[in-house]
């Protein structure tokens, strides 16, 4: 027992070595460039085929073939990759969406590169580089993490790598060539991977897909190291591999002895899925397609070319009708990424899970063997497996909620590895399964023609999810996930809801592709199919329901009749190249064919021509503006100042300019203090694009548009604006229960960051109808308090109270709900939509409703002209301020929360957003002004509190409180 014990300990340190190879490099290729490298293991692969070729194929002496293939071939790849793929899209600000399909496209490139190559079938005589004793390997993983900690920890490579690491751009502003350090990291990445696979080809088999998907399992091992520590990683490597070894001398009995068999032969699998799903996620930015612009329309005649295209094999006969009715199949497969990652910006590496269960389901119903239930028609049985496999979208959605980035696609990947070795590839679930046709469509030609009747009905429902209030606030999730919870969007839900969407979607194509079969193909729903299908949606349009019809089309037309693996190098070599053509093949093509055409200058029309002659002569001026001085065309507070009366700009405030406290002024009577002069007059914003806004009422309890207040002198390096000229509008028209009662209010909020306290006791009131300030030094505290009370952030202590009921466990959008609206610091507009559906967005998950509501925050910020119809992809800092401002006033909120909402704006934008903000406090809203810009808080606030190391330090009219420097 003892000899049995050490033997297997021996083979499961062999394959705990290999595993500890994969993990290094991994660690090693995201610490210096920030990427999770899933073409690891295609790497790997090639690297043993190349081995092969060298010693079996071409006669090598191995110490040659080894050398060239591990010191010259991979670090050389890992090298190229960096220059030529991930290089462009760092430059273009590493955009994480595009790096994650740049790096599976590198996958698919590599296996469909391999299976041409070489073929797709196994090879079982890959040359043994290291002896079966594990201690060789072993010794080879311990020196390999030896050796990279000693270079992370004492040699200046290591400091420029962890500083490369920590700040990137800083890290090149102190000279450090970062693009040296991340062709490093590559190499070692490379040369791992390499070494990996020359390791494991003796001892498994060798070909284009097992190979690769192999080795990505394995990836366990960083993910539980959280790509950061490489002592963990190699523990947890030799730990899971000598445990799964142990687990063959168990022999279990009874109903669960398939399942206890695949889990002792799967450990890595398992562990997998224990560190996507339980672990905490790697990985802090969003990797979901985030479009910078708006979708490109589909080319002229394309859906025409479309239909005439998929009616065609109507015309076919024998192998090529046959080969026809997958691509309708595989087209409802791909919408159901167009659903989850297209429209609803999810990321989801195991679509071909779905698929697979929904032909599994179908046979297994057909046959009769599904428990619980009797045998059913085909077509009876498929529409039954649809509703099975939907609820199951929950096993991807649900980690969604909480896990973005990376996080998340290693866990959908994880699902889909899981599903495929537990259930695809086990006897007790796919031995003798056959499955036929629906009656009345066993030939190829009928049942052609039911897919399509199938393709229909699911492009309607993909069509529909892009239209009204569901398709707005998936369009608002996909592009800005934080600002779609503010605008009330219920993400949690609205993410499950696309996951079990899609997996619906990807049953019904799994079954159709099924019966088209005539068989369950387990190999037809492997993970690295969902790899394949993935690059292809993405690269094709991942929001375009014509791409996913182009890239099923591409598919099955470039594999049919061909070599296995044209298709897969197709797409990955597009997908590898989403760096240099971010807005896919084809925007480039559309943009190649401008820069080809000559360009033409406009003339002059006769009208035209004779304006000009009469300019010329008349000295420049037109009629009737002759002679008209600048003042009159300037935008800005100078040309947008009004005095109110019996009030004179007295006094001034200056900043030194060592950006000190504020020197002490005179204060204006009762500045912060008691009613405010009511308002006389109202002046809309002018940004760059839309006209002056015209009056209009809003129904109660909404915010009054026909109140304003005087505005003060404008922003810059000038004198401060005077006491008289900070006046602000106050007490009138508060239907929300009165000027100053309280709104919203915080006691005792704490909050800490491990040892760092953010918070420490912090409490303050926001009064209806008031203008609070919250003001401090970076660092201070203001932002995290912000976020508590705005929901995105829970304090570990204290409370937030809104109208005296305590909502601190309160999610963002259930705040928004309730009347609780924000803006962000950084713009949070939804770009992919217009402007008056960004507003609309607000309207409709607010507590509005009706079209009036957007109506009424349009026109109040001066968004109801042209500007209203252009997407907000493109549009100015000043006009995307005012749709960020018009969409969370139209939701109809009591509390609004401004997170330095001058942030990007000039002089004459400040004064306008100054207006409004003292008209909507005039009308009873309460506001809380986050704000570094002094001049704007003394022309806002009634009262302003300063924070100073997670405390309020100070508080009390804007006046007295900004006049001793407190808020310096």
């Amino acid at each position: 027992m003892s000899s049995l014990t050490y033997d297997l300990t021996l083979a499961g340190l062999s394959i705990g070595s290999a595993a500890a190879l994969t993990g290094i490099g991994l660690i090693v290729t995201y610490r210096a460039t920030g990427v999770l490298n899933f073409a690891h293991g295609a790497i790997a692969m090639v690297c043993a085929y190349l081995l092969r070729q060298f010693t079996v194929e071409w006669g090598w002496p191995l110490a040659l073939g080894a050398s060239v293939t591990l010191l010259l071939v991979a670090p050389a790849v890992g090298m190229a990759l960096e220059r030529f793929v991930f290089r462009p899209l760092s430059l273009r600000g590493g955009d994480p969406a595009q790096t994650l399909v740049a790096s599976i496209g590198v996958f698919v490139l590599l296996v469909g590169g391999a299976a041409l190559v070489w073929g797709t079938g196994a090879r079982a005589d890959a040359p043994t580089l290291v002896s079966a004793d594990p201690w060789g390997q072993l010794a080879v993983v311990v020196a390999l993490a030896a050796g990279v900690g000693a270079v992370t920890r004492w040699t200046r490579f290591g400091t420029e790598l962890r500083a490369v690491v920590d700040d990137r751009p800083l890290a090149v502003l102190g000279g450090i060539d970062a693009d040296r350090v991340a062709a490093a990291g590559w190499a070692f990445g490379s040369f791992t991977a390499g070494l990996t696979g020359v390791l494991l080809a003796p001892y498994v088999r060798l070909d284009p897909y097992g190979l690769p998907l192999l080795v990505i399992e394995v990836m366990a091992v960083a993910v539980a190291a959280r790509m950061r520590s490489l002592p963990v990683a190699v523990v947890v490597a030799l730990g899971i591999g000598v445990a799964q070894s142990q687990l063959t001398r168990l022999h279990p009995s009874g109903w669960a002895e398939p399942l206890l068999l695949a889990v002792g032969a799967n450990l890595f699998v398992v562990a997998l899925l224990v560190a996507a799903l339980v672990l905490p996620g790697i990985g802090a930015r969003d990797a979901l397609p985030r479009p910078a612009t708006v979708r490109a329309t589909a080319p002229p005649g394309a859906w025409a070319v479309a239909v005439v295209l998929f009616l065609l094999p109507l015309g076919f006969a024998g192998s090529d009708l046959h080969t026809s009715v997958q691509v309708p199949a595989l087209g409802v497969v791909l919408l159901s990424l167009v659903v989850v990652t297209g429209r609803g910006g999810q990321i989801s590496l195991g679509q071909a899970t779905y698929a697979g269960l929904g032909a599994l389901f179908t046979a297994l119903l057909a046959a009769g063997r599904f428990p619980g239930l009797p045998r059913l028609p085909e077509l009876a049985a498929l529409a039954v497996a649809v509703l099975l496999v939907a609820p199951l979208g929950v096993l991807t959605g649900w980690p969604a909620i909480g896990r973005h980035g990376l996080a998340l696609a290693v866990a959908t990947f994880a699902v889909g590895v899981g599903v495929s070795r537990f259930v695809f590839e086990q006897p007790y679930a796919v031995t003798g399964l056959s499955l036929g046709r629906p009656g009345g469509f066993g030939g190829d030609r009928a049942y052609y023609v039911l897919e399509l009747l199938l393709l229909a009905a699911a492009l309607l429902a993909a069509h529909t999810l892009r239209r009204g209030r569901t398709g707005r606030a998936l369009a608002a999730m996909r592009d800005h996930e934080a600002g779609a919870s503010a605008a009330g969007v219920r993400v949690p839900a609205l993410k499950l809801t696309a996951f079990v969407v899609g997996a619906a979607l990807a049953a019904l194509g799994g079954g159709m592709l099924g019966m088209g079969l005539r068989a369950f193909d387990p190999t037809a729903f492997d993970p690295v199919r969902s790899l394949l299908w993935f690059a292809a949606v993405v690269v094709l349009g991942a929001d375009s329901v014509l791409g996913a019809l182009v890239a099923a089309a591409l598919l099955v037309g470039l594999d049919a009749g061909a070599r296995g693996g044209v298709a897969a190098a197709v797409i990955g070599l597009l997908a590898v190249l989403v760096g240099r053509f971010p807005e896919g093949p084809y925007e480039a093509l559309r943009t190649a064919v401008s820069r080809l055409r000559p360009e033409r200058r406009a003339a002059l029309t006769p009208v035209g021509a004779r304006a000009r002659r009469y300019l010329r002569t008349a000295g420049g001026g037109l009629p009737g503006t002759v002679g008209a001085p600048a003042a009159g065309r300037r935008s800005g507070s100078a040309a947008l100042r009004t005095t109110a009366p019996g009030h004179g700009s007295t006094a001034s405030r200056t900043v030194p300019p060592t950006g000190g406290p504020v020197a002490a002024a005179p204060a204006a009577p009762g500045r912060g203090t008691g009613p405010r002069p009511a308002p006389t007059a109202r002046a809309g914003p002018h940004g760059e694009a839309g006209p002056r806004p015209r009056p209009a009422a809003p129904a109660a309890p909404g915010p009054h548009p026909a109140a304003t207040a005087p505005v003060g002198a404008g922003r810059g390096s000038g004198p401060r604006r005077g006491a008289g000229a900070r006046r602000r509008a106050g007490g009138g028209g508060d239907r929300r229960g009165g000027a100053g009662g309280e709104a919203m209010a915080a006691r005792g909020l704490r909050v800490a960051y491990g040892g760092f306290t953010a918070l420490d006791g912090a409490a303050l009131d926001v009064p209806a109808g008031r203008i609070t300030a919250v003001v401090g030094p970076n660092g201070a505290g203001k932002s995290t308090l912000f976020h508590c009370l705005a929901g995105t952030l829970r304090p570990s202590g204290g409370q937030v109270l809104f109208a005296g009921r305590d909502i601190t466990r309160l999610a963002a959008h259930a705040r928004t709900r309730l009347g609780i609206a924000r803006t962000f610091q950084q713009l949070a507009v939804f770009p992919s939509l217009t402007v008056a559906e960004n507003v609309r967005v607000g309207a409709e998950q607010g507590r509005a409703s009706g079209p009036g509501a957007t109506e009424r925050a349009l026109r109040l910020l001066g968004l109801d002209g042209p500007v209203r119809s252009l997407p907000a992809a493109g549009l100015p800092t000043g006009t995307l301020r005012r749709v960020e401002l018009a969409r969370a006033l139209a939701g109809n909120p009591g509390v609004l929360l401004l997170d330095e909402p001058a942030a990007g704006l000039d002089t004459g934008e400040v004064t306008a957003l100054a207006r409004v903000l003292r008209a909507l406090a005039a009308d009873g809203m309460a506001l809380l002004v986050v704000e570094h810009d002094l001049d704007l808080v003394a022309d806002l606030a009634h009262t302003v509190h300063v924070m100073a190391a997670g405390r309020i330090v100070a508080s009390g009219p804007a006046d007295r409180v900004l006049d001793t420097g407190a808020g310096g």
